[in-house]
């Protein structure tokens, strides 16, 4: 069953520590490049997380920022921020120059965490004054990795060095849902991108629309093909799996050339498509393994009239819609018992938002 906590416990910690109790040894999260979760193990490993970040001297609305492709590392360091009623800053990883300079500055954060792939793009961001006074090392093979001079005074730590912090139980926290755990830039297409502040409740309300009108199960299996920096992939999927306590897939990108042979592969039911990639989808040449997954629903926003249809026959599923905005929430989803309708986003979701 999807776990029902009372609204009063709609936290993401709260959901983490709920479902290590019901489900400790049930898979919950596989990458692509390795380092799976069960549902025990990443309430453990980001409790361990949490100690570590606690000394460095992480506490309540300090910002932890990440620059971090999908992987195990993205979710416990986001889990262990929220342990520590801290705020975690994902960012596109494709930012260099002013637009990381612009996230970093707006942001301030204490704490900086990168995949060591990514060092480099902090070279030409300015951080003087903002005060961060340690950067934890995704990944990589250098022990002693050349850090970028923006980056130089503050102390390095390896990311598998911290997760093996012996925890301390008086260093984790309980956030409340009015407690902003969450920082997520806008696109930017109008000026600089804007920092929407994301209470802990309002993160949750995005896993409850998606299980609602995904009809999510704890035999489901979501194939997260989207960046966890951008909504859709962290609060529409990574979320949802969480709450519903189903498992999930997790790859680095989007690749249509290998999308179907994935989706069968991992046994996915479930997955969400933004922008051109449904399209891309229903574009790639036919193949005789296109019924062969056990996917049964798409969530595709927005689809065409030119191929909505011909998607859900061609896979054998329902394509459903919606409508919302990173700083809103989702506030419409369409009926996934109706026809697809192009341009329509369906209905407004009376029980949490109010039609005037």
């Amino acid at each position: 069953m999807t776990l029902e906590l009372p609204m009063d416990r709609w936290t993401l910690v709260d959901a983490v520590r709920e479902q290590a109790k019901l489900r400790t040894d049930q898979p919950f999260l596989s990458f692509e490049d390795g380092g799976n979760l069960t549902f025990g193990e990443f309430d453990e490993a980001s409790d361990r997380m949490a100690t570590a970040l606690a000394d460095l001297g992480v506490g309540e609305g300090d910002r932890v920022l990440g620059l971090l492709t999908n992987s195990r590392a993205f979710v416990v360091l986001m889990i262990a921020t929220h342990k520590r009623r801290a705020v975690f800053v994902p960012i596109n990883t494709e930012l260099k120059g002013a637009f990381l300079e612009h996230q970093v500055h707006n942001s301030e954060p204490k704490v900086v965490a990168a995949d060591q792939s990514l060092l480099g793009f902090f070279e030409h961001v300015a951080t003087d004054g903002i005060g961060i006074g340690h950067t934890i090392v995704v990944g990589g093979n250098d022990v002693h990795p050349q850090m970028p001079a923006s980056l130089g005074n503050s102390t390095v730590h390896s990311y598998a060095q911290l997760e093996a912090t012996d925890l301390r139980a008086d260093a984790l926290l309980t956030p409340a849902p009015h407690d902003v755990c969450t920082i997520m830039y806008t696109s930017g297409t109008t000026g600089p991108s804007k920092g929407v502040l994301m209470p802990q409740a309002h993160c949750y309300l995005f896993a409850v629309g998606t299980i609602s009108v995904m009809e999510l199960t704890e035999n489901d299996r979501y194939f997260i093909c989207m960046p966890m920096f951008h909504a859709n992939g962290l609060f529409m999927q990574v979320y949802p799996s969480l709450v519903a306590g189903c498992s999930a897939h997790v790859v680095k990108r989007f690749s249509v050339s290998t999308w179907l042979e994935s989706v069968i592969e991992q046994k996915a039911t479930v997955t969400n498509a933004l922008g051109v990639m449904p399209e891309f989808i229903y574009r790639s040449p036919r193949s005789d393994r296109d019924q062969q997954s056990e996917l049964r629903r798409i969530m595709a926003i927005p689809v065409a009239e030119e191929w909505a249809e011909a998607l859900q026959d061609r896979f054998a599923v329902s394509v459903v819609q919606g409508f919302g905005m990173t700083e809103v929430n989702m506030v419409a989803y369409s009926d996934p018992s109706e026809p697809v309708v192009a341009g329509c986003a369906g209905y407004v979701l009376e029980e949490h938002f109010e039609v005037i």
